[in-house]
Parts: structure tokens; C-alpha cells; sequence
């Protein structure tokens, strides 16, 4: 699949790579298909400005300020890279907050700079930007880029905080942590065998003494945006695979039209029955990562088609579903007696859109809701141009052979990384978030801020722990159990070392994924330190780990998966909590500042993300569309330009 010829790393800039990928096979699709692909990215385009907004109410319009300022500046200005670079920052991250860490990121500009530059804007230019002097731009740009205090976290983590005081997302307005878990203790119905997800699609103000919630729908939050994302929905429809692909899609815009979260539901449903045609695709309101709360939902989007060679190979994994499940660690009462509905593809992306942009999922599991996932099943996707995109620009970045404990252990990954990652991937995300029951009465939000890390382990423990079974090999997935083992040294290396370098300075572990890596690394190495399990090496003054018995490794993620299963399925709150800030939040800061500065040797970003291929349609001397064309050639800043230009259909709030 890989081509010599494709470049596929843009540019490099602060701790972000920019990286392209590629479609393979869309010319030679048909006309229908290409225009089903086109119409579906439309829609998936339309709806950026909803996650800018969603991040903080201020994103859109410091947006447009440094839109402006980006184009106004002299070039030659001594800190106009500074400018530059803090603007990409930005719209990477779909706002003020890092992306990942979701800290404030901070310009390198000085603020007497930034007075200098908005001193020089014209009249038209601050009406533009709804200001009336100078002195107020300046003002107002100040509180946002330069105030620590001011919004300084997107999503607060902190146990000892209030979570909604403290994060700086737009999901609330106007009340505490205490009011909107009290408000939606009411309204949910612990009862209720077929839930809806309670505030996915709202956000929860208060006025005066009076709390409710503002629906994101068509003449609600957002509208201008939906109608849009509606309008190419419906034109999609038009020109789908199939009568199911219609369905779904009469259902999801009907859920945009109404804010009717059952209709979401129905969707979900009917989504998950569509396995007949080649392109498929996700929109709309759906991971709760962004609230510390679990409850509100970014807007997402990601369209796909099959990669079929490939989904071959892995669709073994969702047809043994029931083996995984009935040979899992887990109690007994936590397995399902019968897994019904599981699929899993391998696709190839071809448009990413807001929470999904530019930083992309290697995989995905979905839908969320526990009932539907115990009645109905879920897909499974695992995106392979996007991995192999990661593949073909890391494979000279040197940080395996920084990190490995020995020259075998750099061996095996080179033999065997790339396989063991898709595997786990796949067994992540098929069997792992499919697997497992709750108890009777529980719910998945019972958990509150811990529930995203203690699924996100399990659905890792489920995929280390079944790496290293035989079935592998039965199933001819592998063809040895050195394959566990290249993903066993990587994901220690990974928990305990590389990912750190991504946490700044003195920082604690935020991000859900990263606290449940860290979580299970850290776990396996205090409990098997006993026996020398993982075993600590340090050379000229580097520190190494180094997995001394495989075996016992695999039991002890076994054990870990039945106590995170059963934290789960029993909606233990407290034996969450203590797991996840014991294992899973601090970071040992020695060893921090050791990987930061090993790390820093390397000249390589830690974060990537990318830029997505340009459709456009080709039209005849009639104005008819003939064929839509796919390239490659748009730069990060081109694309984001053309992007502020064409799909900003909301407007903004100001400080």
C-alpha cells in the first residue's frame, strides 16, 4: 500500500508533525460512489465551527482575530513566527487549549508585541471584529492569551476541584458541579432499561434559579451549522449505496432536526445494520472525553470506505466474539452470554471532521450506549491509511531505539510492531469495547469522571491480555507468540516512558488514554515486583524497562482486567477513583524530566495529526458533475484558510 513517491510528513512545527494520507483506490470508483464520498464530506466539513465553539465560547472569535492579524503582520517582523506558530498551534487544537493536554497553550509573542500589532489594524478590520478602539482588542486578546487564570484548562481532572468551575469548555454556563449532577440525577431514570444518553446533544445553563438545557439542533445551539451539515446529508441520501445507507440517514438528520435523543438511538441502531455497503461514515454528537463529567458529547465526523483485503483478515476477530468473551478473566456474571452484532472493518479514511481533526483515531468502537452495545452489538473500525501514515513518517524518528531496553528488544519491534499494534487495535476495539455487562441497576455514567479511563483499560487489558493466547495463532492472525511480545514491550515503554513527553513540566497526567496507560503499566510493575516481572535498568544515566517473564505479565493484566471489569459492571465510583489517582494522574517527575530531555535530543514532535485530501467536482460545459477529483497537494495553513473561509457558519461570542 505504502509509496515510495507519496510524501507523507507536511511540516513540522512546536510539538506537532503534520502528515498527509492517502485514498487508496478512489479513481476508480464510479461516479455514484465518489459523489456519495463527496456529499458525505461535505457534511463532514460543515460542522467545524461546533467544536470550536463546544472547546470554549471564545474559540471562534480569537480565531478570527489572529485570521486577521496572521494576514496583517509584516512577515519581517522579528516575532512574526511567533505569530505563526501560535496560530497553527490553535487551529490544530480547534482553540486556545492543547489539543491532548488541553492546558492554555501559551503564545511566545510578548504582550507589548501584541499591542504593537493591533495598534496598526485599520477601523474596518476592529469592526470586523465587533471591537470599538484598539485598546479594547487589545484588552480582551490579553485576558485570553496571557492571563494564566483565565480559562487555564479545558477539562479539569483535578479530584479536589470543582470540575465545571474549573474547566474552560463551553458544556456549562452559570452553575457548579454539584447543580448539574443534581439536575441530572433527576431526570435519569436508573430504571429504565433502554436509556437515552441524558445531555449528549445540550449544553446546561442556568438562569437566575432556573437550569435547562440548550439543545444543539436545528433552531436550537448550533442551527446555522446543522442545517448545513443537513443539507449535504440529504443530498448524500440521494445518491447512497443502498436503502439502509437512506435510512440511517433519514434518522440521524430527523435526530439533528429534533435534538430527540431517542432518535439518536434509532439511529445508532439502524447504523449498526448497515454492513452491506462500501462507504460508511459517522456525524454528529458523540465521545464525552471533553467533559469531565461524561455527559456532553463533541461533534465528530469521520467518512471511510472499506479497505476489503484487509478486513479479511481481521473480520476473524469479530466472528470468534463469543470465544473471546467466554474465555475472558472477568467474573462470571460479567460476561455476556451471547455477543451478538459485533463487526469489525479495516477502512480507509477519507475525510476527517471536527473532534476526529486533524489529530485522528487510529480506531473506533461505537455506539457508546451500554444497552444498545448489550442488545444490539457495535462496528469496530481500525483506520489503516491513518496507521500507515504513522508508520511510513516514524520510521526514522530513532525514539524506539532511544527507549528500548536491548538490542533484541528493537529487533522484535521491527520484525513485529507494526502487526502487534493493528492486532491490539483490532482487539481493542472489536472485542474489548464489546465486551463485558453491567450489573442490574448500573449505569455507565456511574463512574462520572473516571468512567472514560476505566473503559479505555479495559479495552486495552481485554486486547493485552488475549495478544499472547494460542487462539492467535489457531486463528492464524500471528505467526508466532513473538508478536505479544513486541506489544508488550511497547506498551510498557510506552505507560511508563514515551508518553511522557508529552506532559509538560511539572504536569500531571490529564488525557483519558494516556491516564489509562500509565494506569496499567504502573499496576503491573508494583505487582510484579515481587517476582522481577518488568525489571528497571539504568545506563549512563538512562533509565530502561525490560519484561523479564511474558507469562506472568499476561496473568497479571488478566487480574487487572477482572478488577477494572468489575469496577465497571458494579459502577464501583470509589474503587475507580482510587485506581485511577493512584496508578493513573502522577507522574514521577525525575524520570519526566529525564524523557523530556531524551526526547527533546530526538528533534521529533510528539503529536501528529493531519491534513486532509482536497474533492472537488469536475463539472461539463453544462454545469453537470462528471467526476470528483481527489489531491494531496494543500498545505496545513492553505487547508485551514480554506476551511476558516468556506464552513465558519456560526457566530461568536466575546470576552
Amino acid at each position: 500500500m505504502a509509496s515510495n513517491n507519496f510524501q507523507y510528513q507536511v511540516e513540522q512545527f512546536a510539538d506537532l508533525r503534520i502528515l498527509r494520507y492517502r485514498i487508496p483506490g478512489f479513481d476508480d470508483l464510479d461516479l455514484q460512489k465518489k459523489l456519495y464520498i463527496y456529499y458525505l464530506s461535505e457534511a463532514a466539513l460543515a460542522g467545524r465551527d461546533i467544536i470550536w465553539d463546544q472547546h470554549n465560547e471564545y474559540n471562534l472569535w480569537l480565531r478570527d482575530c489572529l485570521d486577521v492579524l496572521y494576514y496583517s503582520v509584516d512577515k519581517t517582523d522579528d516575532e512574526y513566527t511567533y505569530l505563526e506558530i501560535y496560530y497553527k498551534r490553535v487551529l490544530f487544537s480547534n482553540g486556545m487549549h492543547h489539543h491532548y493536554s488541553t492546558d492554555k497553550l501559551v503564545p511566545q509573542f510578548s504582550p507589548m508585541k501584541l499591542k504593537t500589532w493591533v495598534e496598526k489594524l485599520s477601523v474596518q478590520q476592529l469592526e470586523h471584529l465587533r471591537c470599538s478602539s484598539h485598546t479594547e482588542l487589545f484588552e480582551k486578546l490579553e485576558l485570553l492569551l496571557f492571563n494564566e487564570q483565565a480559562m487555564a484548562k479545558r477539562v479539569c481532572q483535578d479530584d479536589d476541584k470543582d470540575l465545571i468551575l474549573h474547566s474552560a469548555n463551553n458544556f456549562y454556563k452559570n452553575l457548579t458541579q454539584d447543580e448539574a449532577e443534581n439536575f441530572y440525577k433527576q431526570v435519569i431514570d436508573k430504571n429504565d432499561a433502554q436509556p437515552v444518553s441524558h445531555g449528549l446533544n445540550s449544553r446546561l445553563i442556568k438562569h437566575g434559579n432556573e437550569i435547562k438545557e440548550e439543545v444543539w439542533c436545528i433552531n436550537g445551539k448550533y442551527s446555522a451549522a446543522i442545517e448545513r451539515i443537513v443539507h449535504y446529508l440529504n443530498k448524500a441520501a440521494e445518491v447512497c449505496e443502498n436503502q439502509q445507507q437512506q435510512k440511517v440517514i433519514k434518522l440521524l438528520c430527523d435526530f439533528y432536526t429534533t435534538g430527540d435523543l431517542k432518535l439518536f438511538d434509532n439511529y445508532s441502531i439502524e447504523w449498526l445494520k448497515e454492513q452491506s455497503g462500501e462507504v460508511d461514515f459517522i456525524n454528529g454528537f458523540i465521545e464525552v472525553y471533553g467533559d469531565s463529567l461524561g455527559f456532553k458529547a463533541t461533534w465528530e465526523s469521520l467518512v471511510n470506505i472499506t479497505d476489503k483485503e484487509e478486513t479479511d483478515k481481521a473480520s476473524v476477530i469479530s466472528a470468534n466474539a463469543q470465544w473471546f468473551e467466554d474465555h475472558s478473566p472477568v467474573m462470571d456474571n460479567h460476561r455476556k452470554e451471547q455477543v451478538s452484532g459485533v463487526s469489525m472493518k479495516v477502512i480507509n479514511a477519507i475525510m476527517l471532521g471536527g473532534d476526529c481533526y486533524p489529530a485522528s483515531p487510529l480506531g473506533i468502537n461505537l455506539p457508546n450506549a451500554e444497552w444498545i452495545r448489550e442488545v444490539h452489538g457495535s462496528k469496530s473500525v481500525s483506520l489503516n491509511n491513518i496507521s500507515e501514515a504513522y508508520e511510513m513518517a516514524s520510521l526514522t524518528s530513532g525514539v524506539i531505539e532511544e527507549f528500548a531496553c536491548t538490542k533484541e528488544e528493537i529487533e522484535l519491534h521491527k520484525k513485529y510492531g507494526a502487526l502487534a499494534d493493528h492486532l491490539h487495535t483490532h482487539l481493542h476495539e472489536c472485542v474489548g469495547h464489546g465486551s463485558g455487562k453491567l450489573e442490574p441497576g448500573v449505569r455507565s455514567d456511574d463512574l462520572k469522571a473516571y468512567g472514560s479511563v476505566i473503559e479505555e483499560a479495559r479495552a486495552d487489558l481485554f486486547g493485552l491480555y488475549f495478544m499472547a493466547d494460542e487462539k492467535m495463532m489457531e486463528l492464524d492472525l500471528v505467526p508466532n507468540m513473538d508478536v505479544a511480545k513486541a506489544q508488550y514491550n511497547s506498551y510498557i515503554r510506552n505507560g511508563l516512558m514515551v508518553q511522557l513527553a508529552r506532559i509538560n513540566k511539572g504536569s500531571n497526567i490529564e488525557q483519558a488514554h494516556m491516564r489509562n496507560r500509565q494506569l496499567i503499566a504502573k499496576w503491573v510493575l508494583e505487582h510484579g515486583q515481587a517476582e522481577e516481572v518488568i525489571k528497571q535498568h539504568s545506563r549512563n544515566n538512562k533509565t530502561y524497562y525490560q519484561v523479564n517473564n511474558y507469562e506472568k505479565l499476561r496473568q497479571l493484566f488478566g487480574q487487572l482486567l477482572r478488577e477494572v471489569q468489575r469496577i465497571k459492571s458494579q459502577g464501583d465510583y470509589e474503587a475507580a477513583r482510587k485506581l485511577v489517582e493512584t496508578y493513573g494522574v502522577k507522574v514521577d517527575k525525575p524520570l519526566h524530566e529525564e524523557v523530556l530531555n531524551r526526547y527533546a535530543e530526538l528533534h521529533v514532535a510528539p503529536y501528529s495529526g493531519f491534513v486532509n485530501p482536497k474533492l472537488e467536482p469536475l463539472l461539463n460545459n453544462k454545469g453537470e458533475v462528471v467526476d470528483i477529483t481527489v489531491s494531496y497537494d494543500e498545505n496545513f495553513i492553505e487547508q485551514m484558510m480554506r476551511y476558516n473561509r468556506d464552513y465558519h457558519y456560526l457566530s461568536y461570542s466575546m470576552v
